[in-house]
This record gives C-alpha cells, sequence and structure tokens, in this order.
C-alpha cells in the first residue's frame, strides 16, 4: 500500500509507502531530467513536505530514464539562475540540506552540473555501474550556487575535485566509490533495490536517534575536529539529560535481550 502525489506536469512524483519509505522521482526522462525552475520549486516542495511528516523515515531520490539529472534546463537560464538560490523555499538543494531525514540518492546514467550537485545533497550514493558525475560549469560560464566548489573537494579531495571541476573531467561511479563519494555500485538494474536495503536497515533502527545522528555528522563536517567533537559531546549530554528513567530502562532491557540471543564470543 502506498500514495502518490507529484506537480500538475508530473515532472516531480512523490511517493509514500507505509513502511516508512518515501520515493522521490525527477520524472523529465526525454529531456534526461533537466530541471526547469518550477520542477527545482516542486522538487525543494517534494522534500520540505517529507521532512515535515512523520510518516517517512527514510527519502529515496532517483531519476526517470536513462539519466538522475542532466543539470538545469538552460533553454531559459536567464529565469532559471537570477533570483532563484536567494529563495530558500524553492531551493531543493536548500531542502534537502534542511532536510532531517535520511536521503540515499538512487544514481543512474548522469549526474551533470547541478544533477551533480544534488546528489552531492544526498547522505548515501548508490550509483549504477559506468554512471558519469560530470561538473560543467566551467564549460559553460556558469557559476556553481548549489556546493558543488566546496563539497567535492571536502570528499574526494581537493587535487581531484579541481580535475572534475577545471577539466569537466567526468567522475566514473567505480572510482567515486575508490574516493569515498558514492557508498555501492551495483548493476544498473539493482540501484534502487540497494537503495532500499539500505533505507530498510535504516528504518529498524531508533528513528529519533537516527534523526539526531545525521544532525549531527552532517552540522559537525562543517567544523574542524576540535570544534565538531565538541559539538558532539554537547548534544550527548542534551540527550541523556533529556531522558528519563524510563526510557533508560527500556534501553538496558532492549540491549539485554538483544545480548541474549548472541553466543558469547571469545577473544
Amino acid at each position: 500500500m502506498d500514495y502518490r502525489t507529484s506537480s500538475p506536469e508530473d515532472l516531480i512524483q512523490l511517493r509514500k509507502e507505509t513502511d516508512g519509505i518515501a520515493y522521490v522521482t525527477i520524472n523529465r526522462p526525454k529531456q534526461l531530467n533537466s530541471l526547469t525552475r518550477q520542477m527545482m520549486a516542486d522538487l525543494a516542495k517534494a522534500f520540505k513536505s517529507l521532512d515535515a511528516d512523520d510518516s517517512v523515515k527514510v527519502i529515496i531520490f532517483s531519476g526517470a530514464g536513462r539519466a538522475f539529472c542532466s543539470g538545469v534546463d538552460l533553454t531559459a537560464a536567464e529565469d532559471v539562475f537570477k533570483g532563484d538560490v536567494a529563495d530558500v523555499d524553492s531551493d531543493p538543494v536548500a531542502q534537502m540540506e534542511r532536510c532531517r531525514k535520511p536521503i540515499i540518492g538512487a544514481i543512474a546514467g548522469f549526474a551533470v552540473t547541478a544533477g551533480f550537485e544534488i546528489a552531492l545533497a544526498c547522505d548515501i550514493l548508490v550509483a549504477a555501474k559506468g554512471t558519469k558525475f560530470i561538473d560543467t560549469h566551467a564549460r559553460f560560464g556558469i557559476f556553481p550556487s548549489w556546493g558543488l566548489s566546496q563539497k567535492l573537494s571536502r570528499i574526494i579531495g581537493p587535487n581531484k575535485a579541481r580535475e572534475v571541476s577545471l577539466a569537466a573531467t567526468p567522475l566514473i561511479a567505480e572510482q567515486a566509490e575508490k574516493l569515498g563519494f558514492v557508498n555501492h555500485v551495483v548493476e544498473e538494474s539493482e540501484v534502487l533495490k540497494k537503495a532500499r536495503e539500505i533505507a530498510e536497515a535504516i528504518v529498524k533502527n531508533n528513528q529519533n536517534l537516527v534523526l539526531l545522528y545525521k544532525s549531527v555528522i552532517n552540522d559537525g563536517i562543517k567544523l574542524n575536529l576540535g570544534n565538531a567533537l565538541s559539538l558532539e559531546k554537547e548534544r550527548a549530554h542534551k540527550y541523556y539529560n533529556g531522558m528519563t528513567k524510563e526510557q533508560f530502562k527500556k534501553m538496558q532491557e532492549f540491549i539485554a535481550g538483544r545480548s541474549s540471543k548472541k553466543p558469547s564470543s571469545k577473544l
């Protein structure tokens, strides 16, 4: 059982299942899922609504057809680029970054420029073999505004990031996996299946802690290690100080129950 909503043109599809897993799909395959300004606003709206929906635990984000997203539709470049990045409500990357729920990108074919940037806004990436992540900002005279110039270098290292961006050199999924950008590379037919396996594993865990854990990881990445460790300690104290005796008792009972089911291990 699931229920679906979509934009009027059906270019951004949203499907929510009863197990807590939601799917967001860019559905403009004939144009390789290039984004119009309205699609950006609809995409932002989709992530904002999923963040606010308590029934949703994990989001799987993909593109229909042979590309995840080929970037912004440049037939209306001025309309797309002027002013839109300042409007948080219609900025999909801003809404993805604000989303408390884990976002799993299921990427196949191509993720080009803006498509590369929305892939970077995911928390976990599963990619099809041979998928290409391509940054064409420098090729077409487009200034990055969704984080590619800053995020990629922090993930794969500045030297490789400079090659990818300044020379518009494709980053292939297999190489991206070795560099720590992509989590898993699988056959194209297995991308959504693998993404769902990860989503199901996340759903089984304590959902309050999942949200808090994602937050402390993502917020800590922006800080130096010393400040990040202080942030973790501060939030840990806040978390434990907010727990009741009953909650501690339930935690102990849960751990004891799990431990009794496992054979003892010997070093």
